[in-house]
């Protein structure tokens, strides 16, 4: 089966209301036939989500959440629920992203409870997984990998309803982006993960690359066998830099 590209832009801790004019120059600049070939996605913080939610109503554009508790609802101050985001415009979540997992201690076993919120709420869950600069050069990336995979993905995971997002922590941010060699590699590798652990209806899941895209190298990196988009971090602020990303998966 032919698997759609999905072009996906994190905002993380950045935006306020102004920003919205990044957001519309997006969905104005990208192409008819860019958003019939791709899946594209931006997820901004969630006091923007249901604005950019208004705005991309009735277009292409797709918009989701950066994270969600794994409660439906409850005594949980400052937290969001999948059902939240999906009743906010969100069709996506990102989960288990290195930031999350690095700064806020989540485990793989937090994650996995996640991503099943997320499904039970009907959302997309994005489940990122990827190795730190200490594990690769121990020779532990491949390793580290297939773990977070096999104890994070949800029950009910499949080819629709989740994408794997591979970032190499030490990537992200940093300016550094891995080979051609080493993204092939390993997405192949996870490609490979998820026929044996669930045949069919996981191996056609969505496998991107997150770490470091950019308008420059976004053509190179997503011609890759096993890459079907990216996890745009920096570069999906500015509509020049992020439709730039997706004219290079065009």
């Amino acid at each position: 089966m032919t698997r759609k590209m999905l072009i996906a832009g994190n905002w993380k801790m950045n935006g306020l209301r102004a920003d919205a004019a990044e957001f519309q120059a997006m969905i104005d600049r990208i192409s008819t036939d860019q958003f019939e070939s791709h899946d594209i996605l931006i997820c901004p913080p969630t006091t923007l989500l249901a604005k950019f939610a208004s705005i991309a109503e009735k277009t292409e554009m797709n918009v989701g959440g950066e994270d969600c508790h794994w409660e439906i609802a409850g005594a949980h101050t400052g937290d969001i629920s999948a059902q939240m985001l999906k009743d906010s415009g969100a069709s996506y979540c990102i989960i288990g992203h290195s930031e999350r997992r690095a700064n806020h201690n989540e485990t793989n076993q937090t994650v996995k409870k996640k991503a099943e919120a997320a499904l039970q709420s009907g959302l997309i869950a994005i489940v990122c997984v990827g190795e730190t600069l200490e594990q690769r050069q121990a020779g532990d990336a491949m390793k580290t990998v297939k773990s977070q995979i096999q104890q994070s993905l949800p029950k009910g995971a499949n080819f629709n309803n989740c994408v794997i997002a591979y970032e190499p922590v030490w990537a992200i941010g940093t300016g550094e982006t891995a080979t051609s060699d080493d993204i092939n590699q390993m997405h192949g590798c996870i490609r490979e993960l998820l026929q044996e652990i669930g045949g069919e209806k996981l191996s056609q899941s969505r496998i991107l690359y997150g770490g470091s895209v950019k308008p420059q190298n976004a053509k190179e990196i997503f011609s890759g066998k096993d890459v079907d988009g990216g996890l745009i971090g920096g570069a999906s602020l500015k509509a020049k830099d992020f439709c730039g990303i997706v004219a290079g998966a065009s």
